[in-house]
């Protein structure tokens, strides 16, 4: 399966709407990462999975998938020597307390979802480290009672803050400080206590300066009298922050013991996570678990594009033992494409494990490749046109294919010729045939419809159309190829029988009578309006005989009449006697009975004189001497007229 393929088929828009109904980011990208699998078993298996997924929710909407978030980060950063946060703990607990709650939530669905249920045994209880962690963690920060030495540590911290801020408000209250103030306020800086002072008293306070206010009015002065104080804080915060790592360290250890537990919870909760999206994707779309196969038949009732909605017209189609290659045929806007495109996407969204929407009965073969030429794979930077390109990717569908290849081609041949494009396709289909693909192809000739009709293997398919509407059905039959609307359209439109039957004899070689059943006089002379022949239709426009047009060469000077202009004949004369003349550096046509001869040609210029020297610009005259001496095809040379 090539990029190509999943790009036409539009199958990462499949993943983006089943990647909504995860809730974790590790799921959603699992989603963005599916693959078709090209083995039966394993496939059976995903959509038996699916399957119990759907019953599941159907009792119970709600599945505790949850607390994944950031738990890759968290174990990325193990046995690096790095002890882990409280934040990082905190979340490894809500991670243990959601896999407790799925053990509960998988006990009583055993009977009728054994598999899914049966997947959170591999989840490994660890009450020993979340009781640990719950313990020691307590408000996103290491707990008091974590260890008694951090207990009595954070006691005397308490203690000494108190006593410490105290201290700093008998200051501010003292009147050795009160003219120095700026307010009676104690703040802090950088964890240790100050003082606002006014500037100019500066030298009046022993202590020290740790801070100065956006104006510079005022200082914030550590006081020496309670400098002690808080050099001693400082102290014991330092050793509260020892405690704090070792208990941080110790909890690091017990998760590093459990690593390879905990990795393997991740793991089976992504799973789950991923299963239950595209469980709920399936509910969002009526899916249903179809049946597969591994021997080239495909199956499909009531199936519809999933992208397409309410809209999707529902396509059912056959092809069994011995039919290889469906031709499908049918108008522009018929829904050949989206039938086409619908077989496709369903089959890759099948071997990914996935739902669909098409009734249960549907059966589906498995394929190492599905190949696609669908669409205007048009390439400026490339400099192909819509014809080339789409061989260029047909050359590649022809390398690729196989007997396990399901090969898709909409519109084969056109963009060319019709005659060749015709053969071209039919030889490219009989290849395709030959090398044991299944084919799924649309076409407008009918050449290839006979064609189908002709070979063993092949079938005709058609776009059902409703000439009364003049509109399609998107309804698509099997076993026959499609009439041509054309003609009915044409006739439904107006177009004169007349016209339709000579249009049938050019197409078909054959004679067919198309009845006018228009009544309305009106619309009937309205009508034949289109079939009216112009009976004057050879006559000539006749110059008199007995007018006698002069003759001028190419280069002849003459005057022109009656501004007594002079100009330079360039061409002519035509039937009404027209000459063009380059008159002040411009060609206009110009009667022969205004001109007059001045000089002649053969008197201003030698006999080999280039007259393009004259009336042509310097400009082409310099792309003319480039193309006398090589072909190229962007210099272009527009002529005046």
């Amino acid at each position: 399966m090539n990029s190509h393929t999943f790009k036409v088929l539009e199958v990462q828009k499949i993943k983006e709407k089943i990647a909504e109904f995860a809730l974790t980011n590790e799921g959603k990208e699992k989603i963005y990462n599916l693959v078709p699998s090209t083995h039966l078993k394993q496939v059976e298996a995903w959509l038996d999975e699916v399957s119990e997924a759907v019953e599941i929710l159907k009792k119970s909407s709600s599945v505790p998938v949850h607390g994944l978030g950031g738990m890759e980060a968290i174990l990325s950063k193990l046995n690096k020597g790095i002890a882990m946060g409280p934040d990082q703990l905190s979340k490894l607990y809500d991670f243990l307390d959601c896999c407790g709650k799925m053990r509960r939530f998988m006990a009583d669905k055993e009977f009728y979802a054994p598999r899914v249920s049966s997947y959170v045994a591999v989840i490994e209880e660890l009450p020993d480290l979340a009781g640990e962690i719950m313990r020691c963690i307590r408000n996103g920060r290491v707990d008091d009672y974590a260890t008694k030495e951090l207990l009595k540590i954070r006691k005397q911290i308490a203690i000494h803050e108190e006593r410490l801020k105290e201290k700093t408000m008998q200051l501010i209250r003292s009147n050795k400080y009160k003219t120095y103030l700026q307010e009676n306020v104690v703040s802090q800086r950088d964890g240790r206590y100050v003082i606002p002072i006014k500037k100019e008293y500066r030298n009046k306070i022993k202590g020290s300066v740790l801070d100065t206010s956006a104006s510079g009015s005022t200082i914030f002065i550590e006081p020496e009298e309670i400098a002690l104080f808080q050099d001693q804080l400082t102290w014991l915060l330092a050793d509260e922050d020892v405690e704090v790592q070792k208990v941080l360290t110790y909890l690091t250890g017990l998760v590093e013991e459990k690593e390879h537990q905990i990795r393997i919870a991740i793991e089976t909760m992504v799973h789950y996570d991923f299963l239950f999206a595209k469980a709920k994707y399936s509910r969002s779309i009526n899916g249903a678990k179809v049946k597969v196969n591994d021997e080239k038949q495909i199956r499909l009732l009531q199936a519809q594009h999933p992208l397409l909605g309410d809209k999707a017209v529902p396509l059912s189609l056959e092809m069994m033992e011995g039919e290889s290659a469906l031709v499908i045929t049918g108008p522009n806007t018929g829904g050949k494409t989206v039938s086409i495109k619908t077989v496709g996407l369903l089959t890759v969204m099948v071997q990914c494990g996935l739902h669909i929407p098409a009734s249960a009965e549907s059966n589906l073969s498995i394929f190492q490749r599905i190949l696609v030429d669908i669409g205007d794979g048009q390439s400026i930077t490339e400099n192909l046109s819509t014809f080339s390109s789409r061989i260029v990717n047909i050359i590649e569908i022809l390398k690729d294919t196989n007997d396990q290849t399901l090969v898709l081609l909409d519109e084969l041949g056109s963009g060319t010729d019709p005659g060749e494009g015709m053969g071209l396709a039919t030889a490219i289909l009989e290849q395709l045939y030959n090398k044991g693909a299944i084919l799924l192809a649309t076409t407008h000739y009918s050449e290839i419809k006979e064609f189908a009709e002709d070979h063993q293997g092949f079938i005709n398919g058609s776009m059902e159309f409703d000439i009364e509407t003049l509109s399609p059905t998107y309804r698509l039959n099997i076993g026959r190829g499609g009439e041509s609307q054309a003609f009915a359209i044409a006739l439904k439109l107006g177009i004169h029988p007349k016209i339709i039957e000579r249009a049938h004899q050019i197409t078909y070689k054959e004679i067919k009578t198309y009845d006018n059943k228009e009544t309305d006089i009106l619309k009937q002379k309205e009508l034949e309006k289109q079939v009216m022949v112009n009976k004057y239709k050879n006559r000539k426009k006749l110059i008199h005989s007995d007018v006698k047009i002069t003759e001028y060469r190419k280069g002849d000077n003459v005057k022109i009449s009656p501004a007594n202009d002079f100009g330079i004949v360039y061409s002519g004369p035509d039937q009404q006697g027209n000459y063009i003349v380059q008159v002040k550096g411009e060609k206009i046509a110009i009667n022969h009975k205004r001109l007059k001869l001045y000089i002649t040609a053969a008197e201003l210029y030698p006999a080999d004189y280039d007259f393009d020297i004259i009336f042509e610009s310097k400009e082409n005259r310099k792309k003319s001497k480039i193309l006398s001496k090589r072909h190229d095809d962007e210099i272009i040379i527009e002529h005046e007229n």
